[in-house]
């Protein structure tokens, strides 16, 4: 019995999506406990010494961002070339109207064709690593209460930490942790995990980021 059916329309193709429930088997867990922590730098590193790299450090999401800003340059130019004036509000004022001109339709989809591309890729990585996270099969796994909202206030990093897209990698943690009855908490966003010695426990209240 399905349920819930949507359409949904990505930029190029159209999907329909049903849901419907499973029941899941029971797995053997391993009994320990599994830390991740999350950052710009790298997507995560684990207690176990995995480390999972940032997908927007590769040589093929560098391309397609110069790709990106190329064809954004080439459509401000279009629409420039079709600008007469503009309002008082700086809006412009067009000679004639976008969805008549072949050319700037054409290059907007062109750049749309470009994003889905690049969330595609990131989408992927995201369920390529949650999936080998979650294998491992511990008994729990132990994550930072991540504040999104106040590091998106950061101007220099508000960008790199959008492309990580570290809410949707925990949410993905979050369901398939449910899938395979693994226990996952939440650590306190102010327990002092930085400066905690792992060995003998001693806080280290003066932490420079140097110190790391």
């Amino acid at each position: 019995k399905y349920k819930n059916p949507r359409i949904s329309y990505d930029g190029r193709n159209w999907f329909l999506t049903i849901s419907y429930e499973v029941e899941y088997e029971e797995v053997e867990l391993t009994g320990e406990s599994l830390g991740i922590d999350v950052g710009v730098k790298e997507l995560a590193v684990c207690s176990d010494e995995t480390i999972i790299e940032n997908i927007n450090k590769t040589r093929e999401v560098k391309r397609l961002e110069q790709k990106l800003k190329r064809a954004k340059r080439s459509l401000s130019r279009k629409l420039e070339a079709n600008t007469i004036g503009y309002t008082k509000n700086r809006k412009p004022i067009y000679k004639f109207p976008l969805n008549t001109l072949k050319n700037i339709q054409k290059q907007i989809n062109h750049i749309r064709l470009i994003y889905k591309r690049l969330t595609d890729i990131r989408t992927n990585h995201l369920h390529q690593a949650t999936s080998g996270i979650v294998k491992t099969k511990p008994s729990r796994i132990v994550m930072e209460t991540l504040n999104i909202k106040g590091m998106m206030k950061n101007r220099h990093l508000s960008k790199s930490i959008a492309q990580q897209k570290l809410y949707e990698f925990k949410r993905q943690i979050q369901y398939k942790c449910e899938k395979y009855s693994i226990q996952f908490i939440e650590a306190d966003k102010w327990f002092p995990s930085s400066k905690l010695c792992s060995c003998c426990g001693y806080i280290k209240k003066d932490l420079n980021l140097s110190d790391r």
